[in-house]
C-alpha cells in the first residue's frame, strides 16, 4: 500500500496522523561517560559458539537476535570466577533474555524452561501468549561444551525468579 501511494503521488494519512504534538521536546545528543564489561565480549564468543549460535530455548539462530545471557547476573557475581565464566551464560533470543533477566522465566536443574505465573497472566495476544507457554517444562537445547552450573541456576530460582 505504501508502494503504491508513493508510485501514484497519493498519499492518505490516517486521522491520528495529524493529531497535535504537545510540550514535545527538543531532541540533541549528550557527551556520557560509561562503564564497559571487561571481558563480556568474550564471554558473548564463547557461549554463543557453545550454543552454535541459536537460542537454546526457540532455536532462533540470527546473531543479531541473540544474547549471551548471565544466569547470575553480572552485577552480583564474581569478577574472578562468575562474571566471564561459560557456565554462567545461556545463548537466549532478546525477547527470553529479557524475561529470563526479569525472573519471568528461568531453567530448573534439569535444563527444562520454567514459566513463572506473572509472564502468564500478563496481556498479550492469544498467539504469543500460546507461543511463550509451549516452551514450558521443555528442555532447552543443551550447548557442545559449558553445560550451565546448577549453583548458578540455583542463585537464579532463588533470587530472581518470580515463580
Amino acid at each position: 500500500m505504501i508502494k503504491e501511494s508513493l508510485s501514484t503521488g497519493e498519499i492518505h494519512e490516517p486521522k491520528y496522523y495529524n493529531q497535535e504534538l504537545v510540550n514535545m521536546p527538543e531532541g540533541g545528543d549528550k557527551v556520557r561517560e560509561v562503564k564497559t564489561r571487561v571481558g563480556q565480549d568474550t564471554f558473548r564468543r564463547v557461549v554463543l559458539s557453545s550454543y552454535h549460535n541459536k537460542c537454546c530455548i526457540t532455536g532462533i539462530n540470527n546473531s543479531e537476535l541473540l544474547v549471551a545471557s548471565h544466569i547470575k547476573p553480572w552485577s552480583v557475581s564474581d569478577a574472578a570466577t562468575e562474571k566471564t565464566n561459560p557456565r554462567n551464560g545461556l545463548c537466549l533470543n532478546s525477547l527470553h533474555d529479557k524475561a529470563f533477566d526479569c525472573g519471568l522465566i528461568t531453567i530448573d536443574k534439569g535444563l527444562h524452561v520454567i514459566i513463572s505465573d506473572n509472564l502468564a497472566k500478563t496481556d498479550m495476544d492469544n498467539n504469543t501468549r500460546e507461543w511463550l507457554k509451549s516452551y514450558d517444562h521443555r528442555q532447552i537445547a543443551l550447548p557442545e561444551k559449558f553445560i550451565p552450573s546448577v549453583e548458578f541456576i540455583e542463585y537464579h530460582n532463588d533470587v530472581i525468579f518470580k515463580g
